[in-house]
């Protein structure tokens, strides 16, 4: 007895082998690492494309980031040259009337001066005998320079003698107490006139220390120190030298290395006092003078 009879196959079953190449284009493998690709956030470009994408982007980042930079520089470049300009205009106008101003006080110190040599002199009856002695004229004559030094290598070496006072010094530094004696010694010995360093001494001058500067009238003075004295040189040189303090200046030369040359001049110069303050004196009022008429 016959079987069921079996359906009749497709018009196309001789064509399976292309149906299968047209329905499914890609392998199975292939298919799952597109898919794993897709999973983990990758994309089908290849790893040295992806590195000059990413360093195309980072160039031109960097370009626009420059761009802009410029261009803000170009339109606040401007404002600063401006600002600068205005500076600069400010700093010379006000070094500008600092100098104005430094004149004017030059002038009124020298008014000042003049007035006072002035008045001086009109104290001593017209003569200039009086501005001379108080230190308001410069002079000039014969006199004395006295170079006194501090020692080779001062500074260096510690001390401990009886110069150092207990501290750490060297003994061959030129202090101020040298320079007081030495002066004293010029006065005693027949100066007319004094001066430190170009600086004029005075009734009234002071030589003081402060640190290791010395210091005549508040102004410093440094190393070598000279003196100028108006007077007989020769007499001069030779009552200094025969003088308590001459004779100490001589101590400091042969036992600690104190630099000191003298010479007599022909003409020394000696300038004015740079300031005259009076602290005590006064003019004196003379009275005036009444006369009686004679009765005739």
């Amino acid at each position: 007895m016959p079987g069921p009879a079996r359906p009749a196959p497709p018009p196309d079953a001789s064509m399976w082998l292309l149906h299968q190449v047209m329905d499914h284009t890609l392998d199975e493998g292939y298919e799952e690492a597109a898919a794993r690709r897709a999973a983990e956030g990758r994309t089908g470009v290849p790893r040295p494309l992806r590195a000059r994408l990413w360093l195309a982007g980072g160039l031109a980042l960097a370009a626009l980031i420059f761009t802009l930079g410029a261009a803000q520089t170009r339109v606040a470049a401007p404002s600063v040259a401006k600002e600068r300009e205005e500076l600069t205009e400010r700093i010379e106008a006000g070094t500008a009337q600092l100098d104005r101003l430094q004149e004017e006080v030059d002038e009124l110190g020298a008014a000042v001066e003049e007035r006072q040599r002035e008045a001086l002199r009109l104290e001593g009856g017209g003569s200039d005998l009086v501005a001379l002695l108080a230190g308001a004229t410069a002079v000039e004559g014969p006199g004395l320079e006295l170079v006194i030094d501090d020692a080779e290598g001062a500074g260096q070496g510690l001390g401990g003698g009886p110069r150092d006072g207990g501290g750490f010094s060297d003994t061959g530094r030129v202090r101020d107490r040298d320079l007081q004696r030495v002066v004293n010694g010029l006065w005693q010995a027949g100066a007319e006139a004094l001066a430190v360093n170009g600086q004029r001494l005075t009734s009234v001058s002071a030589i003081r220390a402060a640190g290791d500067a010395v210091l005549v009238d508040n102004r410093p003075l440094v190393p070598p120190y000279t003196l100028l004295a108006v007077g007989d040189g020769q007499a001069l040189r030779a009552g200094f030298e025969n003088t308590a303090d001459g004779l100490y200046l001589g101590v400091l030369q042969d036992n600690y290395g104190v630099r000191v040359a003298s010479s007599v001049k022909d003409k020394v110069h000696i300038p004015a006092a740079p300031s005259l303050t009076l602290r005590s004196a006064a003019p004196v009022e003379e009275p005036a003078e009444t006369g009686q008429g004679n009765a005739s």
